[in-house]
Formats: C-alpha cells, sequence, structure tokens
C-alpha cells in the first residue's frame, strides 16, 4: 500500500497542461492562421488575375496583331475576326475599328473560349452580340497617322477576374508602312 501512496503523492506533484493554457495556444494559433488565410486568398487572387489571365490576354493579343501584320498594307477585304483570315468578307486593314472592349465594333472583334479557340467561322461570324460562351475578347482599331503608314492597336480582355479584382487586360500596338519605292 505504501507504493501506492508514493505514486499518488508523485502525480500529485507533477505539473502539466490545463485546459486554460491549451485554449490560449489554440486562440493564439487561430489568430496567426487566419491572418495567414487572408494573404493566401489574396496571393491567390492576384496570381490568377495578373498571372495567369494577364498572360493570356497579353498572348491573345499578340496573336491577332500577327495576324493582322501579315496582311498586305492595301488589304480592304480579308475577315479577320476567324483564323485564319479568310480573302472575303472582312475589313482586313481598313480605316476603323475600336480599340475599347466596352465600345466593341463589329469586323473588327472576335471572341475566345477558356481555351483560346476562335468562337467566330466563317459560318458563324462575330455579330454585335457576344457568343454566350466566350471567355476573351479581342478588339482591335486601325488609324492612319499619314499616307504611308498605319497604326495597328490590339486590346483583349477577359470576360471575369477572380475575386472581383479588376479585369486582366492587354494592349500592342504596332505600325504597318507602304512604302515601295523604299522611303
Amino acid at each position: 500500500m505504501s507504493w501506492m501512496r508514493a505514486t499518488f503523492n508523485r502525480l500529485k506533484t507533477e505539473t502539466g497542461t490545463t485546459l486554460i493554457e491549451v485554449t490560449v495556444a489554440c486562440a493564439i494559433l487561430l489568430v496567426v492562421m487566419s491572418g495567414l488565410m487572408g494573404m493566401s486568398v489574396l496571393a491567390t487572387s492576384i496570381t490568377e488575375n495578373q498571372g495567369h489571365l494577364g498572360a493570356r490576354t497579353t498572348e491573345y493579343a499578340v496573336d491577332k496583331m500577327e495576324q493582322m501584320l501579315e496582311l498586305t498594307y492595301g488589304d480592304a477585304q480579308s475577315n479577320t475576326t476567324v483564323f485564319p483570315s479568310v480573302n472575303n468578307g472582312g475589313t482586313g486593314l481598313v480605316f476603323g475599328g475600336s480599340s475599347n472592349p466596352a465600345a466593341p465594333v463589329v469586323g473588327y472583334t472576335d471572341y475566345l473560349d477558356q481555351s483560346g479557340n476562335v468562337l467566330c467561322t466563317v459560318a458563324s461570324p462575330c455579330t454585335a452580340t457576344p457568343p454566350a460562351t466566350w471567355y476573351y475578347k479581342r478588339v482591335w482599331q486601325i488609324s492612319t497617322p499619314s499616307a504611308t503608314l498605319k497604326q495597328i492597336t490590339v486590346t483583349a480582355t477577359v470576360k471575369t477576374s477572380v475575386a472581383g479584382a479588376q479585369i486582366a487586360q492587354s494592349t500592342v500596338s504596332a505600325f504597318k508602312t507602304n512604302c515601295p519605292a523604299g522611303c
């Protein structure tokens, strides 16, 4: 019986973690984790909007610019709302269009799905009403700063952003010259 009394006295003198200490430690951990969670959500949102969607809009704007620069200076008929361009039914490099995605102009606008596939086709051309499945929109404007120079401006934008952030949008601009005699 003395061994039981010795064990009981030893257990009685040992100190341990109380329920209050565990509760305080959990509360501190919860506050730290909630702060980190907010930063995680913000980082994910910025990465998706400016990293992924911003890069895609830039890529798609450059793709459209390359398509436009392949046309001849005086092209007034190529349909550039489809890919590859077809040699009729379009505006080619005729003065017009808009580089404002909020004011698209028919013949100077095309739409892409989430994978980057062009939704406008010769059989189903782009109209004033965008296709229901569009995710990216590209608009372009052709201006003529001089008689032998055309400026092409292409703006690509995405339909939605993550967490209500600013919509990703990219604009590229290039000049095309008509100097047959070597200006």
